[in-house]
Protein backbone atom coordinates (compact mmCIF):
# COMPACT_ATOMS: atom_id res chain seq x y z
CA UNK A 1 0.00 0.00 0.00
CA UNK A 2 2.80 2.52 0.70
CA UNK A 3 4.70 1.20 -2.10
CA UNK A 4 1.38 2.48 -4.61
CA UNK A 5 1.05 5.94 -2.37
CA UNK A 6 5.16 6.97 -2.92
CA UNK A 7 4.22 6.04 -6.88
CA UNK A 8 1.24 8.54 -6.79
CA UNK A 9 2.97 11.07 -4.73
CA UNK A 10 6.10 10.77 -7.86
CA UNK A 11 3.71 11.16 -10.52
CA UNK A 12 2.39 13.82 -9.05
CA UNK A 13 5.67 15.67 -8.72
CA UNK A 14 6.55 14.31 -11.99
CA UNK A 15 3.33 16.10 -13.59
CA UNK A 16 4.06 19.42 -11.55
CA UNK A 17 8.09 19.54 -12.32
CA UNK A 18 6.39 18.66 -16.45
CA UNK A 19 4.53 21.62 -16.28
CA UNK A 20 6.61 23.86 -14.47
CA UNK A 21 9.16 22.95 -17.70
CA UNK A 22 6.86 23.73 -19.90
CA UNK A 23 5.52 26.90 -18.82
CA UNK A 24 9.27 28.36 -19.13
CA UNK A 25 10.08 26.88 -21.93
CA UNK A 26 6.85 26.52 -24.51
CA UNK A 27 5.25 29.78 -25.50
CA UNK A 28 2.44 31.15 -23.99
CA UNK A 29 -0.45 30.82 -25.02
CA UNK A 30 -2.73 33.57 -26.46
CA UNK A 31 -5.73 34.41 -24.38
CA UNK A 32 -9.00 33.13 -25.72
CA UNK A 33 -11.13 34.69 -22.65
CA UNK A 34 -11.14 38.34 -22.51
CA UNK A 35 -12.26 40.60 -19.49
CA UNK A 36 -14.53 43.29 -19.99
CA UNK A 37 -15.82 46.78 -18.48
CA UNK A 38 -18.80 48.12 -20.05
CA UNK A 39 -18.98 51.04 -18.22
CA UNK A 40 -21.47 53.68 -17.97
CA UNK A 41 -19.39 56.54 -19.57
CA UNK A 42 -16.66 54.30 -20.78
CA UNK A 43 -15.78 51.20 -21.71
CA UNK A 44 -12.63 48.69 -21.87
CA UNK A 45 -11.36 45.47 -22.97
CA UNK A 46 -8.33 43.17 -21.39
CA UNK A 47 -6.72 39.80 -21.78
CA UNK A 48 -4.53 38.29 -18.97
CA UNK A 49 -1.41 36.91 -20.50
CA UNK A 50 0.33 33.61 -19.29
CA UNK A 51 3.20 33.46 -17.69
CA UNK A 52 4.14 36.75 -17.46
CA UNK A 53 1.23 37.05 -15.30
CA UNK A 54 0.68 40.89 -17.11
CA UNK A 55 -2.76 42.15 -18.12
CA UNK A 56 -2.93 43.72 -20.97
CA UNK A 57 -5.56 46.59 -21.77
CA UNK A 58 -6.29 46.38 -25.94
CA UNK A 59 -6.27 49.63 -27.78
CA UNK A 60 -8.41 50.55 -30.44
CA UNK A 61 -7.66 51.25 -34.01
CA UNK A 62 -7.08 54.97 -32.62
CA UNK A 63 -4.52 53.39 -30.16
CA UNK A 64 -7.11 54.39 -27.18
CA UNK A 65 -7.43 51.72 -24.13
CA UNK A 66 -10.57 53.54 -23.07
CA UNK A 67 -13.48 54.02 -25.62
CA UNK A 68 -16.60 56.07 -25.25
CA UNK A 69 -20.28 54.02 -24.51
CA UNK A 70 -21.50 56.09 -26.80
CA UNK A 71 -23.60 54.69 -30.04
CA UNK A 72 -25.12 56.68 -32.85
CA UNK A 73 -27.57 55.84 -35.95
CA UNK A 74 -26.34 57.75 -38.77
CA UNK A 75 -29.53 57.99 -40.46
CA UNK A 76 -27.96 59.23 -43.77
CA UNK A 77 -25.71 56.21 -43.91
CA UNK A 78 -27.93 53.96 -41.85
CA UNK A 79 -25.41 53.10 -40.07
CA UNK A 80 -24.24 52.52 -36.59
CA UNK A 81 -21.30 53.96 -35.29
CA UNK A 82 -19.74 53.40 -31.33
CA UNK A 83 -17.07 55.40 -29.48
CA UNK A 84 -15.10 58.44 -30.43
CA UNK A 85 -17.42 58.58 -33.24
CA UNK A 86 -20.60 58.62 -32.13
CA UNK A 87 -19.30 61.30 -29.35
CA UNK A 88 -19.02 63.71 -32.26
CA UNK A 89 -22.32 63.51 -33.11
CA UNK A 90 -23.90 64.42 -29.96
CA UNK A 91 -24.76 67.68 -31.17
CA UNK A 92 -25.69 67.24 -35.01
CA UNK A 93 -27.61 64.19 -34.39
CA UNK A 94 -28.35 64.09 -30.75
CA UNK A 95 -32.34 62.76 -31.30
CA UNK A 96 -30.10 59.41 -32.45
CA UNK A 97 -27.04 59.13 -30.15
CA UNK A 98 -27.55 56.75 -27.34
CA UNK A 99 -25.56 57.17 -24.08
CA UNK A 100 -25.87 56.01 -20.61
CA UNK A 101 -27.71 52.51 -21.69
CA UNK A 102 -26.43 50.85 -18.52
CA UNK A 103 -28.63 53.44 -16.66
CA UNK A 104 -31.64 51.74 -18.35
CA UNK A 105 -30.12 48.34 -19.07
CA UNK A 106 -32.67 45.31 -17.24
CA UNK A 107 -34.86 48.06 -15.78
CA UNK A 108 -38.71 48.28 -16.32
CA UNK A 109 -40.01 50.76 -17.69
CA UNK A 110 -41.63 51.61 -14.45
CA UNK A 111 -38.39 52.09 -12.58
CA UNK A 112 -37.52 55.19 -14.98
CA UNK A 113 -37.89 58.68 -14.01
CA UNK A 114 -39.65 60.07 -16.99
CA UNK A 115 -39.04 63.39 -15.64
CA UNK A 116 -34.71 62.87 -15.71
CA UNK A 117 -35.09 61.32 -19.10
CA UNK A 118 -36.48 64.24 -20.78
CA UNK A 119 -34.11 66.74 -18.98
CA UNK A 120 -31.13 64.54 -18.68
CA UNK A 121 -31.08 63.11 -22.61
CA UNK A 122 -31.94 64.42 -26.10
CA UNK A 123 -33.18 61.02 -27.42
CA UNK A 124 -36.37 59.84 -26.88
CA UNK A 125 -37.10 57.05 -23.85
CA UNK A 126 -39.98 55.15 -24.87
CA UNK A 127 -42.37 52.27 -23.22
CA UNK A 128 -42.33 48.47 -25.56
CA UNK A 129 -43.86 45.89 -23.11
CA UNK A 130 -42.91 47.65 -20.18
CA UNK A 131 -39.25 48.05 -21.29
CA UNK A 132 -37.31 51.21 -21.58
CA UNK A 133 -36.44 51.52 -25.28
CA UNK A 134 -34.99 54.14 -27.55
CA UNK A 135 -36.22 55.65 -30.08
CA UNK A 136 -34.72 55.97 -33.59
CA UNK A 137 -35.76 58.26 -36.21
CA UNK A 138 -37.05 56.23 -39.42
CA UNK A 139 -36.38 52.93 -37.89
CA UNK A 140 -37.31 50.63 -34.77
CA UNK A 141 -36.72 51.78 -31.13
CA UNK A 142 -33.75 49.75 -29.57
CA UNK A 143 -33.38 47.99 -26.59
CA UNK A 144 -30.60 49.48 -23.86
CA UNK A 145 -29.12 45.78 -24.30
CA UNK A 146 -28.82 46.18 -27.76
CA UNK A 147 -27.24 49.28 -27.54
CA UNK A 148 -24.69 48.01 -25.18
CA UNK A 149 -24.28 44.48 -27.34
CA UNK A 150 -22.71 47.43 -30.19
CA UNK A 151 -19.98 48.76 -27.35
CA UNK A 152 -19.41 45.15 -26.89
CA UNK A 153 -18.88 44.20 -30.63
CA UNK A 154 -16.41 46.88 -30.88
CA UNK A 155 -14.43 45.70 -28.20
CA UNK A 156 -14.50 41.94 -29.45
CA UNK A 157 -13.58 43.13 -32.86
CA UNK A 158 -10.45 45.16 -30.78
CA UNK A 159 -9.37 42.50 -29.25
CA UNK A 160 -9.68 40.28 -31.79
CA UNK A 161 -7.52 42.23 -33.89
CA UNK A 162 -5.00 43.01 -30.61
CA UNK A 163 -4.76 38.99 -30.04
CA UNK A 164 -4.83 37.84 -33.51
CA UNK A 165 -7.74 34.89 -32.72
CA UNK A 166 -11.11 34.82 -32.64
CA UNK A 167 -12.87 35.53 -29.48
CA UNK A 168 -16.24 34.41 -28.29
CA UNK A 169 -15.65 33.85 -24.48
CA UNK A 170 -15.73 36.94 -21.80
CA UNK A 171 -15.63 37.58 -17.95
CA UNK A 172 -17.71 40.84 -17.75
CA UNK A 173 -18.28 43.47 -14.14
CA UNK A 174 -21.25 44.72 -13.04
CA UNK A 175 -22.04 47.45 -10.35
CA UNK A 176 -22.47 45.37 -6.97
CA UNK A 177 -26.23 46.85 -6.67
CA UNK A 178 -26.82 45.03 -10.12
CA UNK A 179 -30.19 42.39 -9.52
CA UNK A 180 -30.65 39.55 -11.58
CA UNK A 181 -32.43 41.02 -14.12
CA UNK A 182 -29.72 43.72 -14.50
CA UNK A 183 -27.08 41.15 -14.88
CA UNK A 184 -29.14 39.03 -17.30
CA UNK A 185 -29.75 41.86 -19.61
CA UNK A 186 -26.25 42.60 -19.32
CA UNK A 187 -25.27 38.86 -20.49
CA UNK A 188 -28.03 39.15 -23.04
CA UNK A 189 -26.27 42.38 -24.53
CA UNK A 190 -22.87 40.21 -24.66
CA UNK A 191 -25.14 37.36 -26.53
CA UNK A 192 -25.99 39.85 -28.90
CA UNK A 193 -22.45 40.77 -30.05
CA UNK A 194 -21.76 36.92 -30.12
CA UNK A 195 -19.92 36.65 -26.73
CA UNK A 196 -20.95 33.68 -23.81
CA UNK A 197 -20.16 35.16 -20.65
CA UNK A 198 -18.37 32.72 -18.20
CA UNK A 199 -18.97 34.84 -14.88
CA UNK A 200 -19.75 38.44 -14.08
CA UNK A 201 -18.24 39.67 -10.95
CA UNK A 202 -18.79 42.90 -8.78
CA UNK A 203 -17.05 45.74 -9.88
CA UNK A 204 -15.73 46.63 -6.01
CA UNK A 205 -14.47 43.23 -6.49
CA UNK A 206 -12.42 43.62 -9.65
CA UNK A 207 -11.01 46.84 -8.53
CA UNK A 208 -9.30 44.82 -4.83
CA UNK A 209 -7.98 42.23 -7.16
CA UNK A 210 -6.57 44.77 -9.39
CA UNK A 211 -5.16 46.50 -6.18
CA UNK A 212 -3.82 42.54 -5.59
CA UNK A 213 -5.52 43.38 -1.92
CA UNK A 214 -6.67 39.96 -1.72
CA UNK A 215 -2.90 38.81 -1.22
CA UNK A 216 -1.96 41.87 1.14
CA UNK A 217 -1.56 40.85 5.08
CA UNK A 218 -3.52 42.86 7.44
CA UNK A 219 -6.21 44.20 4.38
CA UNK A 220 -9.76 42.99 5.63
CA UNK A 221 -12.32 46.14 5.50
CA UNK A 222 -11.74 47.92 1.83
CA UNK A 223 -13.77 51.28 1.10
CA UNK A 224 -13.83 51.14 -2.54
CA UNK A 225 -15.10 54.44 -3.82
CA UNK A 226 -15.41 54.76 -7.64
CA UNK A 227 -16.51 58.09 -9.32
CA UNK A 228 -16.98 57.74 -12.74
CA UNK A 229 -18.84 59.94 -15.61
CA UNK A 230 -21.65 59.67 -14.34
CA UNK A 231 -22.27 57.90 -11.11
CA UNK A 232 -20.61 57.61 -8.30
CA UNK A 233 -20.70 54.12 -5.81
CA UNK A 234 -19.34 53.28 -2.90
CA UNK A 235 -18.36 49.71 -1.50
CA UNK A 236 -17.32 48.22 1.83
CA UNK A 237 -16.23 45.18 1.27
CA UNK A 238 -14.70 42.48 3.89
CA UNK A 239 -11.49 40.67 1.91
CA UNK A 240 -10.71 37.47 3.36
CA UNK A 241 -7.73 36.04 0.72
CA UNK A 242 -10.42 35.01 -2.33
CA UNK A 243 -13.26 35.65 -0.31
CA UNK A 244 -15.22 39.11 -0.95
CA UNK A 245 -17.80 39.72 1.44
CA UNK A 246 -19.90 43.12 0.43
CA UNK A 247 -21.04 44.40 3.85
CA UNK A 248 -22.64 48.20 2.39
CA UNK A 249 -23.19 50.22 -0.57
CA UNK A 250 -24.57 53.40 -1.22
CA UNK A 251 -23.83 55.81 -4.28
CA UNK A 252 -25.66 58.71 -6.35
CA UNK A 253 -26.94 58.36 -9.69
CA UNK A 254 -26.46 61.75 -10.29
CA UNK A 255 -23.25 63.07 -9.65
CA UNK A 256 -19.89 61.92 -11.75
CA UNK A 257 -17.29 63.58 -14.39
CA UNK A 258 -20.33 65.00 -16.30
CA UNK A 259 -21.64 67.12 -13.72
CA UNK A 260 -18.13 68.64 -13.32
CA UNK A 261 -18.03 69.53 -16.45
CA UNK A 262 -21.51 71.08 -17.25
CA UNK A 263 -20.28 73.41 -14.28
CA UNK A 264 -17.79 74.50 -15.94
CA UNK A 265 -19.14 74.98 -18.93
CA UNK A 266 -21.72 77.10 -17.50
CA UNK A 267 -18.95 78.92 -16.19
CA UNK A 268 -16.95 79.17 -19.45
CA UNK A 269 -20.77 80.72 -21.32
CA UNK A 270 -20.69 83.24 -18.36
CA UNK A 271 -17.24 84.33 -19.48
CA UNK A 272 -17.59 84.53 -22.80
CA UNK A 273 -20.84 86.63 -22.20
CA UNK A 274 -19.56 88.56 -19.63
CA UNK A 275 -16.02 89.38 -21.97
CA UNK A 276 -17.75 89.56 -25.12
CA UNK A 277 -21.47 90.46 -24.72
CA UNK A 278 -22.25 86.99 -26.85
CA UNK A 279 -24.88 84.18 -25.80
CA UNK A 280 -23.55 81.49 -27.65
CA UNK A 281 -26.01 79.34 -29.16
CA UNK A 282 -24.51 77.54 -31.85
CA UNK A 283 -24.49 73.59 -32.23
CA UNK A 284 -20.92 73.32 -33.52
CA UNK A 285 -19.48 75.97 -31.29
CA UNK A 286 -21.28 74.23 -27.78
CA UNK A 287 -20.22 71.00 -29.12
CA UNK A 288 -16.35 72.29 -29.10
CA UNK A 289 -16.59 74.19 -25.78
CA UNK A 290 -17.97 70.49 -24.12
CA UNK A 291 -14.94 69.04 -25.38
CA UNK A 292 -12.48 72.30 -24.66
CA UNK A 293 -13.58 72.08 -20.97
CA UNK A 294 -13.28 68.31 -21.16
CA UNK A 295 -9.66 68.86 -21.99
CA UNK A 296 -9.03 72.11 -19.25
CA UNK A 297 -10.64 69.53 -16.56
CA UNK A 298 -7.87 67.05 -17.45
CA UNK A 299 -5.23 69.29 -17.53
CA UNK A 300 -6.02 70.94 -14.06
CA UNK A 301 -5.08 67.35 -12.80
CA UNK A 302 -1.55 68.00 -12.96
CA UNK A 303 -1.48 72.28 -13.70
CA UNK A 304 -2.71 75.02 -11.56
CA UNK A 305 -3.65 76.77 -14.64
CA UNK A 306 -5.24 75.91 -17.68
CA UNK A 307 -6.19 77.71 -21.29
CA UNK A 308 -8.96 77.03 -22.97
CA UNK A 309 -9.29 78.28 -26.52
CA UNK A 310 -11.96 80.78 -27.69
CA UNK A 311 -12.54 80.02 -31.96
CA UNK A 312 -15.94 80.53 -32.04
CA UNK A 313 -17.93 81.47 -34.71
CA UNK A 314 -20.30 82.74 -32.57
CA UNK A 315 -17.99 85.84 -31.86
CA UNK A 316 -18.75 86.97 -35.07
CA UNK A 317 -15.23 87.58 -36.43
CA UNK A 318 -14.13 89.01 -32.72
CA UNK A 319 -10.85 88.69 -31.56
CA UNK A 320 -10.53 86.71 -28.74
CA UNK A 321 -7.83 85.52 -26.32
CA UNK A 322 -7.80 82.37 -24.79
CA UNK A 323 -9.89 82.15 -21.55
CA UNK A 324 -7.25 81.14 -18.51
CA UNK A 325 -9.18 78.61 -16.06
CA UNK A 326 -7.42 77.93 -12.32
CA UNK A 327 -7.61 75.22 -10.63
CA UNK A 328 -8.83 77.24 -8.04
CA UNK A 329 -12.05 78.44 -10.43
CA UNK A 330 -12.29 74.77 -11.18
CA UNK A 331 -12.87 73.91 -7.53
CA UNK A 332 -14.71 76.96 -6.55
CA UNK A 333 -18.11 75.92 -9.25
CA UNK A 334 -17.87 72.45 -8.40
CA UNK A 335 -17.56 72.61 -4.33
CA UNK A 336 -20.78 71.16 -3.64
CA UNK A 337 -20.47 68.37 -5.35
CA UNK A 338 -17.43 67.64 -4.36
CA UNK A 339 -18.71 67.14 -0.90
CA UNK A 340 -21.20 65.16 -2.03
CA UNK A 341 -18.85 62.88 -2.73
CA UNK A 342 -18.15 62.07 0.72
CA UNK A 343 -22.09 61.52 1.62
CA UNK A 344 -22.20 57.83 0.49
CA UNK A 345 -18.83 57.24 2.84
CA UNK A 346 -20.26 58.78 5.66
CA UNK A 347 -23.35 56.63 4.81
CA UNK A 348 -21.78 53.33 4.26
CA UNK A 349 -19.61 53.55 7.58
CA UNK A 350 -22.81 54.65 9.96
CA UNK A 351 -24.86 51.75 8.26
CA UNK A 352 -21.57 48.86 9.70
CA UNK A 353 -21.10 51.28 12.82
CA UNK A 354 -18.00 51.40 11.74
CA UNK A 355 -15.47 54.89 12.65
CA UNK A 356 -12.89 55.53 9.47
CA UNK A 357 -9.88 53.20 11.65
CA UNK A 358 -11.68 50.23 10.94
CA UNK A 359 -10.96 50.97 7.14
CA UNK A 360 -7.61 49.31 5.94
CA UNK A 361 -7.85 50.72 2.21
CA UNK A 362 -9.19 53.07 0.75
CA UNK A 363 -9.09 52.45 -3.44
CA UNK A 364 -9.85 55.28 -5.87
CA UNK A 365 -11.96 53.71 -8.81
CA UNK A 366 -12.82 56.16 -11.63
CA UNK A 367 -11.63 58.87 -14.11
CA UNK A 368 -13.19 61.62 -11.99
CA UNK A 369 -10.66 60.25 -8.61
CA UNK A 370 -7.85 61.35 -10.43
CA UNK A 371 -8.94 65.07 -9.37
CA UNK A 372 -6.85 66.67 -7.08
CA UNK A 373 -9.98 67.98 -4.28
CA UNK A 374 -11.81 65.28 -4.47
CA UNK A 375 -8.31 63.28 -3.39
CA UNK A 376 -8.10 65.48 -0.82
CA UNK A 377 -11.42 65.27 0.59
CA UNK A 378 -11.46 61.79 1.03
CA UNK A 379 -7.97 62.16 2.27
CA UNK A 380 -8.79 64.70 5.30
CA UNK A 381 -11.91 63.06 5.55
CA UNK A 382 -9.92 59.85 6.78
CA UNK A 383 -7.92 61.81 8.96
CA UNK A 384 -4.87 61.78 6.42
CA UNK A 385 -4.64 58.34 5.22
CA UNK A 386 -3.45 58.31 1.71
CA UNK A 387 -5.86 56.57 -0.52
CA UNK A 388 -4.69 53.45 -3.13
CA UNK A 389 -3.87 54.95 -6.35
CA UNK A 390 -1.27 52.95 -7.01
CA UNK A 391 -3.52 51.08 -10.15
CA UNK A 392 -4.81 53.58 -12.91
CA UNK A 393 -8.34 54.55 -11.76
CA UNK A 394 -10.06 53.83 -15.15
CA UNK A 395 -8.63 50.77 -15.60
CA UNK A 396 -8.70 48.97 -12.20
CA UNK A 397 -12.12 47.13 -12.90
CA UNK A 398 -10.83 45.89 -16.18
CA UNK A 399 -7.72 44.43 -14.82
CA UNK A 400 -9.34 42.49 -12.25
CA UNK A 401 -12.07 41.26 -14.58
CA UNK A 402 -8.58 40.15 -17.32
CA UNK A 403 -7.28 38.87 -14.21
CA UNK A 404 -10.34 36.73 -13.42
CA UNK A 405 -10.78 35.90 -16.98
CA UNK A 406 -7.09 33.95 -17.34
CA UNK A 407 -7.89 32.25 -13.86
CA UNK A 408 -11.02 30.72 -15.35
CA UNK A 409 -8.97 29.87 -18.61
CA UNK A 410 -6.03 28.15 -16.94
CA UNK A 411 -3.54 30.13 -17.26
CA UNK A 412 -0.21 30.17 -15.13
CA UNK A 413 0.68 31.33 -12.60
CA UNK A 414 -2.28 29.60 -11.05
CA UNK A 415 -4.12 31.43 -9.07
CA UNK A 416 -7.37 31.39 -6.81
CA UNK A 417 -10.80 32.83 -8.34
CA UNK A 418 -12.53 35.11 -6.30
CA UNK A 419 -15.80 34.16 -4.39
CA UNK A 420 -18.50 36.77 -4.14
CA UNK A 421 -20.88 37.22 -1.30
CA UNK A 422 -23.40 40.03 0.29
CA UNK A 423 -24.35 40.59 3.86
CA UNK A 424 -28.17 39.23 3.76
CA UNK A 425 -30.41 41.80 3.95
CA UNK A 426 -28.09 44.65 2.61
CA UNK A 427 -29.81 47.39 0.46
CA UNK A 428 -28.02 49.67 -2.06
CA UNK A 429 -28.74 53.72 -0.88
CA UNK A 430 -28.73 56.02 -3.33
CA UNK A 431 -28.66 59.54 -2.56
CA UNK A 432 -30.03 62.12 -5.23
Amino acid sequence: MSYSVSLFGLAVLALLFAGYIAQNRLPPPVPRIIGIDLGTTFSCVGAYHAKSGHVAILADKRGRRVIPSVVAYDVSSRKWVVGEDAVMMLKSNARNTFYDAKRFIGRSFEDIDLLDTKERYSFEVMNVNNSPYFGVEGGRPVSPEYVGSLILSELKHTAESRLGVVISKAVMSVPAEFDDRQRNATIKAAELAGLEVLRVINEPTAASLAYGLNKKARVSNVLVVDVGGGTLDVSLLNVQGGMFLTMAMAGNNRLGGQDFNQRLLTYVLGEIKRLYGVHVTNVNDLQRLSQAVESVKLDLTNKSVSRLPLTLSSLNGKEAKDLEISRRVFEEVNSDLFLKVLDPIKYVLQTVEMDVTGVDEVVLVGGSTRIPKIRQLIRDFFGGKEPNVSVDPDLAVVSGVSLQAGIIGGAWPLQVAAVERKRTGIKKFRIE
